[in-house]
């Protein structure tokens, strides 16, 4: 069992949130910075900040345990993924209070959060399977032939703020599933359920130094990009940081998925259920304050759709309630920091510049609460065209835009006339509608009268384009295969009569 210490679930206490490096929680720093509660705009820890050094520590230490824990029997690996997800479900509602202290979204969304990261642990609980290879008896000359699975090494995982429990979810429990030993750098702005996930995973029988957390900052990130000890780094964040990420690991000879930004679209055809596709629109349009990367920003109105269709929304999105996560009625928490907020607000303000008419004012839009919380209500736009400066970049925040279109051609033209193709839906009654969108557009991800597409767990999670750099989505099949290498084994035994030396390619006679 590991001996990292429990620690209190008030981070405040805590003092400085750290790193988690063979075992052992490490809260030194030279470098901190400060963990906010968003939804009272007031500091409630620090963050440690990883050197190169401490992220040599961590390498070194998952080094370390490589060797005994690629060794293990897969089945025995799947067995402490048993007993983590079972303690997963136990602390289910102290690790969501965690995420919406740090980042700010409501309990409910915390736990679906949490639940859909545990789907990957489930998942990755059947590698016993996962990991069976093929065989072919008698290609040849006695020869037998079949392959084996096996894994890397030292693998590292670079996460977003915007969900500090799944996404890393969706890497770690596949990587240590296969054999690997795994680095986490988490986001720093919500670090505290990485090393509460680090303590379960011990509890849960994890050996020492499979597991390891390094907070920090680029500093951190270009230390594990350069470590010649890492074998595979994965990532989710914006696309320049994914474009980044790809680009230096690579050339650092490692095998890098990265997933970048995303500008979803819902396109909602003149025979779709108006109340359903708005509700739709409310839902993951402005859920997470739209810090999400599979949240829809953009309606695509087809034809007569757009006016009908921007008066159910602004029936429904004044009696959202902004407020403080942790509250009961909550539907949209706080922004993660003043910066962003700031960020979010310059947007709003450009695409008024830019002509586009703004139907509803999350300006204007009151919070319930700490007024000195990172608030901003849902914001409507209306009238968006291509060029505007709102409609090109990811937003990231509690804003949607509508695009009217005259056709089913013009809306399929728009989206995949879009540098980035993460997720995008249609809303429409007509099954040949439904089959050509799903054919012709280009993202990895798709919803036929389903707002947020996300894959389940036994599929896998990507996008085209300038949204995913590598070759490889993210968890499922698709997760194996990032986090093993392929080997085929020509087997034959010796037979008592030598044929001597043999000069032809072997073949199958």
């Amino acid at each position: 069992m590991s001996s990292v210490p429990r620690r209190d679930p008030d981070l405040s206490s805590a003092g400085v949130i750290g790193h988690v490096i063979g075992g052992r929680l490490d809260t030194t720093a030279s470098r901190t910075l400060p963990v906010y509660d968003p939804a009272i705009g007031q500091i409630t820890a620090r963050v440690a900040l990883a050197t190169p050094a401490d992220v040599d520590r961590a390498v070194k230490a998952a080094k370390a345990a490589f060797p005994a824990w690629s060794e293990s029997p897969p089945l025995n690996r799947a067995r402490i993924l048993f007993a983590f997800k079972q303690l997963l479900d136990e602390h289910r509602d102290e690790l969501a209070a965690i995420i919406t202290r740090e980042h700010g979204k409501t309990l409910d969304d915390a736990r679906g959060e949490l639940t859909r990261g545990i789907e990957v642990v489930e998942f990755a609980c059947g590698v016993p399977q996962l990991l069976k290879g093929q065989h072919s008896d008698n290609i040849g000359g006695g020869i037998d032939n079949f392959s084996l699975r096996q894994p890397l090494g030292v693998c590292a995982g670079v996460t977003p703020f915007n969900f500090p429990a799944m996404v890393p979810m969706w890497m770690f429990p596949l990587a240590i599933a296969c054999g690997n030993t795994f680095v986490l750098k988490p986001s720093e702005r919500d670090p505290g359920a990485s090393v509460r996930i680090a303590e379960l995973l011990a509890e849960a029988g994890l050996p020492d130094g499979v597991f390891n957390v390094v907070q920090g900052d680029r500093e951190a990130v270009d230390a594990l990009l350069d470590h010649p000890d890492i074998a595979a780094v994965s990532f989710v964040g914006s696309t320049p940081i994914a474009e980044y990420i790809h680009r230096r690991g690579t050339e650092n000879g490692k095998r890098v998925q990265a997933l970048g930004g995303a500008k979803n679209h819902l396109v909602v055809m003149p025979d779709a259920d108006l109340d359903q596709a708005a509700d739709a629109l409310v839902g993951a349009g402005y859920g997470s304050a739209g810090e999400r990367c599979m949240a829809i920003s953009v309606a695509v109105a087809v034809g007569a759709t757009a006016g009908p269709l921007v008066e159910k929304l602004k029936q429904r999105i004044p009696a959202l309630v902004v407020g403080d996560g942790s509250a009961l009625g909550t539907d949209i928490g706080p922004l993660i920091t003043a910066e962003h907020r700031e960020r979010v607000l310059g947007y709003i303000d450009d695409g008024i510049d830019a002509g586009a008419e703004l139907v509803i004012d999350g300006r204007e839009h009151e919070s319930s609460g700490h007024d000195s919380g990172f608030y901003l209500g849902p914001s409507l736009f209306d009238r968006v065209t291509a060029g505007m400066r709102i409609y090109r970049e990811e937003i990231f925040g509690p804003v949607l835009s509508v695009v009217r279109v005259d056709s089913f051609a013009d809306a399929v033209d728009l989206v995949n006339g879009h540098e980035l193709g993460n997720g995008v839906a249609c809303f429409t009654r007509d099954g040949g509608v439904a089959r050509e969108f799903a054919r012709r557009i280009e993202a990895g991800m798709v919803g036929i009268n389903v707002a947020i597409p996300v894959p389940m767990a036994f599929h896998s999670f990507g996008g085209w384009k300038r949204s995913l750099f590598g070759a490889h989505h993210i968890y499922g099949e698709e997760g194996v295969r990032f986090y093993t290498r392929y080997k085929s084994v020509m087997q034959r035994w010796p037979d008592a009569a030598s044929k001597g030396p043999e000069f032809t390619m072997p073949t199958h006679k």
